[in-house]
């Protein structure tokens, strides 16, 4: 009621300005509305920024975090799969397709470490290496290495499904054949 009693006072000032000093006046008001919902909104957002993450910080219910923290939120709201499945070795758990996730399931310890810490922390290549003890570029180069092994083995799985006319080919499945191959066909080129 207070803030529709408000919203009205707001409103009444609206119309009734007529003076330079009265549009001021409701210029200030939408100033202050516009603060307190950009605050509210910075309170309650899931933020995933460098002060939340730390290499080998585990969320765990045994150690309580701080009510703000952005996994504890999460919990509180009843998504516990990032929760649950918040390290590398899992995290091809909450891929949809299965035969995406069984290609990530195969793939090596660090390779999982380097593709999950990329793709779902989003850390650069230099943070990576910061805390594997690595230069950016072997990070970098085991990052590739590891997207290479994924595209080149889902593009024939892929071709499979477009063969038998699987009810499960998606049309991002379909332009990221369409991608892989004209960049083998380009990469083929080149080496010749």
């Amino acid at each position: 009621m207070k803030r529709e009693a408000k919203a009205f006072a707001l409103n009444r000032i609206e119309e009734a300005a007529r003076t330079v000093k009265d549009y001021k006046q409701v210029l200030a008001q939408w100033n202050h509305n516009d603060e307190n919902d950009a605050r509210r909104y910075r309170y309650h957002e899931v933020m995933r920024t460098e002060n939340t993450f730390r290499k080998g910080y585990s969320d765990g219910m045994v150690f309580p975090v701080p009510i703000s923290h952005p996994s504890w939120q999460d919990v509180m709201k009843g998504d516990f799969l990032p929760m649950i499945f918040d390290n590398a070795e899992d995290a091809w758990q909450l891929v949809e397709d299965k035969d995406i996730a069984l290609l990530l399931k195969g793939l090596t310890l660090k390779q999982k470490e380097v593709l999950y810490d990329s793709a779902v922390l989003l850390c650069t290549a230099e943070r990576i290496g910061y805390y594997e003890g690595k230069t950016d570029r072997a990070v970098r180069k085991l990052l590739a290495a590891t997207l290479k092994r994924i595209r080149t083995d889902l593009a024939p799985i892929i071709r499979k499904q477009i063969e038998a006319k699987a009810p499960d080919m998606t049309m991002n499945k379909q332009q990221f054949l369409e991608r892989y191959d004209k960049e083998t066909n380009c990469k083929q080129e080149v080496q010749r």
